[in-house]
């Protein structure tokens, strides 16, 4: 078969028509044209709802597609082809980009979307999926936003192409553009807007509405500043202050972040809060390249351990000799991790742009408010009488329903029986035509009473909606109390921390910490801790494990004590290093750190006691197992850190140390043979650091010195002893246990033998453990248990009860 041509004909000549355009003009008006349709269709949100375009539409649209929180999520293409199709042509990535943000909680302050799947996390670092893959449905805040959009609340227009009807507006149950915020790139402007906390936003709303001459102050009372969905810290607010008076300021949002022990002995950043839009990837590659760059020093490692269980945490090591305090200062300075934000509140207000302020946003949202339910009180109303309309007539018919059915069948057409209904009885068009339109059945089964109860509930809401209408009292007192039913259902606790402050300067390095006063503690299991103040720790507490304060001294948070070893070396410990304790806690030091992490101990040597290193108090007393006493005068220069306090013999080692207080104490000797000797601190002269003291109690051949203190002759004081064997150790076997007042062991001379503290039963050869102080005492197992001590036996020397738990460590009140 022959090829069919497909040669078409020339077109016809055209007259040729060439237009000269001035190109000024042309690009002016052009661009006039773009710039009006970003800034009103795309990229300002209206300040009554607080929505774009494109959210306003992905929520309506939602709504429409019956998409509530209790009904099954969809797929989020879905969603966005139905908002393309419909309402917005402007591609379908700026369509699910915005609605993946309504459904990131670090980005809403109250998410307007219930995401499934994977939505993006903090900054951006993971980016969503593809919309083929997420799902979604709208969160329970979404419901408020369109809330009665059915009942004429706002003005619907056109779409695009005429098709369909969408809202010029929501009705918008809460401020959403001050709860949520707003950001977008107009032309020739753009804006800015932080999220607040919806408690606070409708507590100022309320206020507002209650005065409405309420001034930026008083409503300052109420919304303090922004709450981040982030969390954060808000350093400075004075441009929190202008952005609320002007409509726009900066301020500072600065991470949470704390020092923490991260390891045996390293300590670290850890940081749970970042500032808004701030990711953790981010600030992870901003440290790194500062670390590289030298510009960073005293970091060995950064963690992301970030999960879903215990959310956002980056740990920063810092490597010892650094203050993590003063790193942490630099990472603020440096890195993302303290970032500005420029408040810039520029939203529609009848279709212009405007920069508003606090006041300016809440009766924009106010004044939208009472129009929205003055339309929905008359929607209502005006349903409510029509239904109360025919409601009247049905009652008018069932008073003779057999005559309203006679007159019906008997009538030839519709019309006359509608005619018939009419004459008869009085009725309107309307309820005649319901009438006539009720089948026959349901008019014989409407219950008269129902109908009068029905009748006269409607009365009532007519007459409550009347009143609502026609008071701007009742109207402002149903918006404030709807107000207050949604923060009451759906406010949640501030985030972020608001920090009072003109400036903020960042300190440098090294810290600069108030050099405030403090008390350092050390237990008798080796903990080392410091507590703010002057709060004296006590001996009592609960019944169950717990360590026992051996030692506490005054001191400041930038200075320094002093850590006095068995071999008679005081090392220095910086105040600052040391992790602070709750002084509610006390006498637990739980929480405080091994002395291990501070000092380098042999391993035969002990931690006995802390001192101060004012060169004006009294000084240590030394007691050595040899029977040595000391007192060293306080005198430690500050360029060393290691220090002898005395010079040992051979063999010999330090059994007690303690800072004397005043000077006028007593000093105690306890020997193994169950002798005791006391006299006063007086009688012993202070020596240099050098020197290798005096003789300080008189001991037999093979006795040796088991504990040295200093006891306050003023105070309730006490002496408890615990007899063994040298054979066995302390708690292999049976023990007895004494407990003595002070004050029954005279005072004697120095370096001689003192009296005997406790009589020994068969069996026992030796005290295994003593201990003197003030009472009251708290005594533990080596595990830590809580031990009973026995009752006070007046008896100087006499024998000791049995112990059912065995004492390792005894303190008493310091």
């Amino acid at each position: 078969m022959a090829r069919r041509s497909t040669k078409t004909p020339p077109p016809e000549p055209f007259e040729e028509r060439i237009l000269d355009i001035d190109v000024v003009d042309e690009m002016q008006g052009s661009f006039l044209e773009y710039a009006y349709s970003v800034i009103y269709s795309r990229a300002l949100p209206d300040a009554r709802d607080g929505m774009k375009p494109v959210h306003r539409r992905i929520l309506y649209q939602m709504h429409e597609m019956g998409l509530r929180p209790e009904r099954p999520h969809v797929k989020c293409a879905r969603v966005v082809g139905e908002v393309m199709g419909k309402l917005h042509p402007h591609g379908d990535s700026a369509i699910y980009d915005a609605l993946v943000r309504m459904a990131q909680p670090f980005s809403m302050r109250l998410p307007l979307v219930d995401g499934h799947g994977n939505f993006g996390s903090l900054g951006n670092d993971d980016p969503p999926a593809a919309m083929r893959y997420t799902e979604c449905r709208t969160a329970p805040a979404a419901g408020l936003m369109v809330e009665s959009i059915e009942e004429d609340t706002v003005d619907f227009a056109p779409n695009y192409d005429g098709s369909e009807q969408e809202p010029v507006a929501l009705p918008a149950a809460y401020p959403n553009l001050l709860v949520n915020g707003a950001s977008g790139i107009a032309v020739g402007m753009a804006t800015n807007m932080p999220p607040h906390n919806l408690g606070e936003v409708i507590a100022a709303a309320r206020h507002l509405i209650k005065h409405p001459g309420a001034d930026l102050e008083t409503l300052m009372r109420h919304v303090p500043g922004p709450d981040l969905p982030t969390g954060g810290q808000i350093v400075g607010l004075s441009g929190v202050r202008d952005a609320y008076a002007k409509g726009r300021g900066t301020f500072r949002i600065r991470a949470t972040a704390s020092v923490e022990q991260v390891s045996a002995r390293r300590k670290g950043i850890v940081v749970t809060e970042l500032p808004f839009t701030v990711g953790p990837e981010k600030v992870i590659s901003k440290i790194k390249d500062l670390v590289n760059a030298k510009k960073l020093q005293g970091i060995s490692d950064v963690k992301d351990l970030t999960d879903r269980a215990h959310g956002l945490r980056l740990v920063i090591e810092i490597k010892n000799g650094f203050h993590p305090e003063a790193v942490l200062e630099q990472l603020y300075k440096l890195t993302p991790m303290e970032e500005s934000f420029g408040i810039n509140n520029v939203a529609l207000v009848d279709g212009q742009p405007l920069t508003l302020g606090l006041r300016e946003l809440l009766e924009v949202y106010v004044d939208h408010r009472f129009e929205v339910v003055r339309r929905r009180s008359s929607f209502r109303r005006s349903k409510r009488a029509d239904r109360l309309h025919l409601v009247e007539g049905l009652l008018v018919a069932l008073i003779d329903i057999d005559e309203v059915i006679s007159l019906i069948r008997g009538s030839e057409n519709a019309a006359a029986a509608k005619q018939s209904l009419m004459t008869r009885f009085q009725l309107s068009e309307v309820q005649t035509q319901y009438i006539l339109d009720t089948p026959l059945r349901r008019l014989t089964r409407f219950d008269r009473l129902e109908l009068e109860a029905e009748r006269d509930r409607l009365g009532e809401e007519i007459e409550e909606l009347t009143r609502i209408l026609e008071s701007d009292a009742e109207l402002r007192k149903l918006v404030s109390s709807e107000l207050a039913a949604v923060a009451k259902k759906y406010s949640t606790p501030r985030r972020t921390v608001l920090l009072e402050s003109a400036d903020s300067p960042v300190a440098a390095v090294p810290l600069e910490v108030e050099d405030a006063p403090c008390r350092v503690l050390l237990s008798t299991t080796g903990l080392l801790g410091r507590v703010d103040g002057e709060a004296e720790p006590s001996a009592g507490g609960g019944r169950a494990k717990h360590d026992v304060i051996a030692s506490a001294v005054p001191a400041t948070t930038r200075g320094e004590v002093g850590a006095v070893t068995s071999a008679g070396r005081l090392l220095r410990v910086p105040v600052v290093d040391l992790p602070q304790l709750s002084a509610a806690a006390l006498p637990s030091v739980a929480g405080g750190a091994e002395v291990s992490e501070f000092l380098t101990l042999a391993e035969d040597e002990l931690l006995l006691c802390l001192t101060t290193l004012d060169e004006s108090s009294p000084g240590l007393a030394l007691g050595t197992e040899q029977g040595v006493v000391k007192r060293v005068v306080p005198d430690y220069p500050a360029n060393k850190d290691e220090l002898e306090v005395i010079t040992l013999k051979e063999g010999d080692r330090i059994v007690g140390a303690v800072e004397l207080r005043t000077g006028e104490e007593d000093l105690v000797f306890v020997t193994d043979e169950a002798q005791l000797l006391r006299y006063q601190a007086s009688q012993v002269r202070p020596q240099g650091r050098p020197a290798g003291g005096v003789a300080g109690v008189k001991l037999g051949d093979s006795a040796k010195v088991i504990f040295f203190g200093a006891v306050d002759p003023a105070a309730d004081a006490g002496v408890f002893t615990l007899a063994g064997s040298r054979g066995t150790l302390t708690g292999a076997a049976a023990t007895t246990a004494k407990l003595t007042p002070f004050d029954q062991y005279p005072r004697k001379g120095r370096a001689t033998g003192g009296v005997r503290c406790q009589r020994l039963l068969k069996g026992e050869d030796c005290l295994v453990f003593a201990w003197a102080g003030a009472l009251p005492a708290r005594a533990a197992t080596k595990a830590g248990a809580p031990v009973d001590l026995p009752e006070p036996d007046p008896r100087r020397d006499g024998s000791g009860s049995p112990m059912k738990k065995q004492v390792a460590v005894v303190a008493g009140a310091l």
